[in-house]
């Protein structure tokens, strides 16, 4: 399967919640920008079911596998760690389960960060919420990512 390769991300990175919730408090996705990222993932993301998040704010759309188990090794978001693999907040910011390497790349070209209770048993990165068409492709290819880890397979 094949690694993330980003772009660096323009721009210093925004501000994030140092606990939890861990939410973006800067740099926030446009209302439109946002909906259309919901509407891809509503539209793309197969074999997934969405409800409410098991772990994140009210209002969050959440991403799970149901029936289908993650590949080996695959640790997705707490607590079940084989169910949810992604879910979107409010502010337009992401979590997800991705492998190590995805989320050196994403870290080291700055369009995320690692959560701040991350462990071996806590797989949970932010996505910073796009801001611009072009940053919403690159939230794309980072959530295909995400569903690539949890499946196995790429979209």
């Amino acid at each position: 399967m094949t690694a993330l390769t980003l772009p660096v991300r323009a721009g210093e990175r925004p501000r994030t919640g140092p606990s939890v919730p861990h939410v973006q408090l800067s740099q926030n996705s446009p209302d439109e920008v946002r909906e259309r990222l919901k509407r891809w993932m509503t539209e793309n993301l197969r074999e997934a079911v969405i409800r409410p998040s098991e772990i994140s704010e009210p209002g969050a759309l959440a991403f799970f596998l149901d029936g289908a188990a993650p590949p080996a090794g695959a640790v997705l978001l707490p607590p079940r760690l084989n169910a949810e693999f992604a879910h979107v907040h409010a502010d337009g910011s992401l979590h997800m389960a991705l492998s190590e390497e995805d989320q050196r790349e994403l870290v080291d070209k700055g369009w995320g960060e690692r959560h701040p209770l991350y462990s071996p048993t806590v797989n949970v990165v932010m996505l910073y919420g796009p801001r611009t068409d072009g940053e919403l492709r690159v939230a794309e290819a980072v959530i295909g990512a995400s569903y690539r880890y949890a499946t196995g397979h790429d979209l």
